[in-house]
């Protein structure tokens, strides 16, 4: 009785440790899956990298606005947090826009950045974006 209640018992310990190693990896799988936010204005994409002194940067909120069709009536104000690698994924994106280019920006506690984006001769494109700290005097 007592042999099989330490076996019992070492199967449910066993299980257990199991569970929480499945657990484990389910959430850094999740950490790591690219946030992807469609524009759904058309077929141009933008692959985004955030980073500071060289290293990804997590949670930093990046955002663009999208002025497009005729006489850029129709407007996209776009959203979206990048991963722990610091990476985001912008889709949807239409190939012409007023002005012909698009401006990223990217934020993160005091830290800074831009990347301009013209659609139309790279529509599907990789960029990174240097974080720098923001001066307080200056607002830059």
């Amino acid at each position: 009785m007592i042999l099989s209640g330490l076996c019992l018992s070492a199967i449910l310990f066993a299980t257990d440790q199991t569970a929480n190693t499945q657990t484990a990896s389910q959430d850094s799988a999740a950490a790591h899956q690219v946030p992807v936010i469609d524009g759904a204005a058309g077929s141009c994409s933008v692959d985004l990298t955030v980073t500071a002194d060289g290293k990804p940067v997590y949670a930093a909120k990046v955002k663009v606005h999208i002025a497009y069709g005729f006489g850029s009536m129709r407007k996209l104000d776009l959203e979206a947090s990048t991963n722990v690698d610091g990476k985001v994924k912008f889709t949807g994106i239409p190939a012409k826009v007023r002005r012909s280019t698009l401006e990223f920006e990217a934020n993160k506690d005091q830290l800074s950045g831009t990347w301009t984006y013209d659609p139309s001769p790279e529509c599907q494109a990789r960029h990174d974006i240097a974080l720098v700290k923001v001066s307080s005097e200056t607002g830059k």
